[in-house]
């Protein structure tokens, strides 16, 4: 067949327009791929700043009701947050049934559950009462010393394995905090005392979920922990709280007790949980470990000014000084855990190579 005249520039305008629409195509493609991350973060910076204001807020709303309000009874108050955390909880897990809760036989919860509450009954205690003795940004600094004690009871439980750099890297880590310890000007020893307990306690607790928890492949977010911990935790208050605080409470006639303020602070506790529910299941637990370091610095310089607890410059460089021992460290089990990641692909990968080989042989 023979073609007209018309047919080369009719072909030509036609692959241009082709060739426009692709482009167009293309572009629109590019736009949605960059709306969509510019979506992804600022749901992630949004779930960040959520998540600091929020346990900033729960840890200076605590500290204001134990001393400047005049309610001086750190069990009292966390047995308010542990029932009222209970309750939405299982509204949530379920009445509502917006999380899902886990298979939990009764064995499991007396023998893997009730161990981890009552560790953290005992963490919350002796935790919130050192906020009756010590400052906030004091509590925050010597929080830095978390990462070696939980190393040093991960190594007498033989979950960790002893390494003499990751030692040193505690030890420089010790050393900032003991310097920023002996810099702090309302230094309180008992207070220090009840500090370094809860923290401990805590460690135990950590290296405790990784071998009841973990090993039985138990898998608990924030929300189902406040589910099936909460209770436990509440009854194992009750202790301490017949025995010290009770008392007192019936006896005192200066408490200030007012129901609005502390129903506010559950609420916001609560809130603290829900809103690590979000930040972990949208990002990731690097970005929360990430979002700490700032929250850390940020409440030491706003609760400094809020209650009048001046920091001294020895204070703020032992403090500096462990802080970056604690970026190191983090780095190097990021580092740890990625070359492991890609170690564990690459195995997987070369197994799947193999009946391959075998059969081409």
């Amino acid at each position: 067949s023979r073609s007209s005249p018309g047919d080369g520039p009719r072909r030509v305008a036609g692959e241009a327009g082709q060739a426009a629409g692709e482009a167009d195509s293309d572009r629109q493609t590019e736009t949605r791929a960059t709306m969509g991350l510019l979506e992804d973060a600022i749901a992630t910076y949004s779930y960040v700043g959520l998540w600091i204001s929020l346990s900033a807020g729960v840890i200076l709303y605590n500290k204001y009701v134990l001393t400047s309000f005049g309610f001086p009874f750190p069990v009292t108050l966390t047995m308010i947050h542990m029932a009222f955390c209970s309750v939405l909880a299982f509204v949530i897990v379920r009445v509502l049934k917006v999380v899902k809760g886990v298979n939990m036989t009764r064995d499991a919860y007396v023998q893997k559950i009730l161990p981890v509450g009552c560790l953290f009954a005992i963490v919350l205690w002796l935790g919130n009462s050192a906020y009756v003795y010590l400052s906030v940004a004091f509590i925050q600094m010597v929080k830095a010393l978390m990462p070696c004690v939980v190393y040093l009871v991960g190594v007498a439980f033989k979950v960790e394995s002893f390494k003499t750099r990751v030692m040193a890297n505690m030890v420089a880590i010790a050393v900032g905090v003991a310097v920023a310890s002996y810099g702090e000007l309302n230094f309180h020893a008992f207070g220090f005392a009840l500090l370094m307990a809860s923290i401990a306690c805590e460690a135990v607790r950590v290296v405790s979920i990784q071998l009841l928890l973990t090993a039985a492949d138990i898998k608990l977010n924030s929300v189902t922990t406040l589910y099936y911990v909460s209770p436990a935790c509440f009854a194992f208050l009750t202790v301490p709280f017949v025995f010290l605080e009770l008392p007192r409470l019936l006896t005192a006639d200066d408490v200030n007790v007012n129901p609005a303020v502390l129903l506010s602070n559950a609420t916001l506790a609560f809130a603290l949980n829900v809103s690590v529910y979000l930040l972990i299941g949208k990002t990731s637990a690097l970005t929360m470990n990430v979002a700490g370091v700032i929250k850390d610095w940020i409440l030491i310089f706003i609760s400094s000014m809020l209650f009048d607890a001046p920091i001294s410059a020895l204070q703020l460089w032992g403090y500096l000084f462990a802080f970056a021992a604690v970026c190191y460290y983090n780095y190097t089990k990021f580092k740890e855990r990625e070359a492991a990641s890609a170690a564990g692909a690459g195995a997987e990968c070369g197994g799947k190579e193999m009946p391959q080989k075998s059969g081409a042989a």
